[in-house]
């Protein structure tokens, strides 16, 4: 049997679009949510209803982990049957433990696979796989691709809209007084994904009309002086708003790719409802 040359895995913080969910070498492995004593698999037995109904009304803490090296290996050793090489691309090491888990699970399986930290989530994932996908049909080998993924991760940008206070403070991100005075003051706190993968405050807007203003103008100004092309934005239970956002951000560069997705349930878990994001890789 001929190996096919490489397989792509990514963790389920990832926004998988219909075209990388049909693509036959594209691998996901979810991450866990644990609701107390009680652990789910991400987008396999909780959906988003479901884990946004949970948050609501439970008392219990809900908290993430990433998949074992032991559930790695397997994977890998099952991929190995059939492919060449594995490129796996993950949520950003300085948010998770995933990339640790996938490593030592190659080690165990003794495979030959390159690990390219995102520097990201969401679709920061989805556009290094599909840049990974136009690399490999160029026919460069799975090293070598790797290597460009992980220079293209400095072209991310991202701006992130929490939507509602309550899971950040349930989560243990905001004190009682922090998010008692965000949501008397209706405060929207913008954050973004740093250059090394790191989750900061980046602005507080007043009233979510400012704030979604503030959103279409970064992208505006990203398609104007970098010459941004594609531009996803990730909602959590928020279809809505994400449609208006897309209308409104057409409306100021008509010529822009714009896909609409949803936060996976593993993220929604620390984002909580009605957060938006818009996130881009510039040529």
């Amino acid at each position: 049997m001929t190996l096919k040359k490489i397989a792509w895995v990514v963790d389920s913080t990832a926004y998988v679009n219909s075209f990388l969910k049909n693509h036959p070498d594209v691998f996901e492995i979810p991450l866990n949510i644990h609701f107390g004593q009680q652990q789910f698999i991400d987008g396999i037995d909780l959906t988003s209803d479901q884990l946004y109904e949970r948050i609501r009304n439970g008392t219990d803490p809900v908290k993430t982990s990433q998949p074992s090296a032991g559930e790695f290996a397997e994977v890998y050793t099952n991929l190995s049957k059939e492919y060449e090489s594995i490129i796996a691309i993950h949520v950003s090491n300085s948010l998770s433990g995933t990339i640790s888990s996938s490593i030592s699970g190659a080690k165990i399986a003794e495979v030959p696979m390159e690990c390219v930290d995102s520097l990201s989530l969401s679709a920061g994932i989805t556009g290094l796989v599909e840049k990974g996908l136009e690399l490999q049909a160029q026919g460069l080998p799975f090293d070598e691709i790797a290597a460009l993924l992980r220079k293209e991760t400095s072209k991310f940008r991202n701006y992130i809209l929490i939507g509602n206070l309550t899971q950040l403070y349930k989560g243990g991100r905001l004190s009682s007084a922090q998010f008692y005075l965000g949501s008397l003051l209706k405060i929207k706190p913008i954050i973004q994904i740093n250059k090394k993968g790191e989750l900061q405050e980046l602005d507080k807007v007043r009233s979510q009309k400012k704030a979604v203003q503030y959103l279409i103008d970064r992208v505006g100004e990203s398609v104007e002086q970098e010459g941004a092309k594609l531009v996803y934005i990730m909602h959590s239970n928020a279809l809505t708003q994400a449609e208006s956002l897309k209308e409104a951000i057409l409306l100021q560069t008509p010529h822009l790719k714009i896909e609409i997705g949803e936060i996976s349930t593993v993220l929604a878990v620390h984002a909580g409802e009605e957060t938006l994001a818009v996130l881009w890789y510039v040529p």
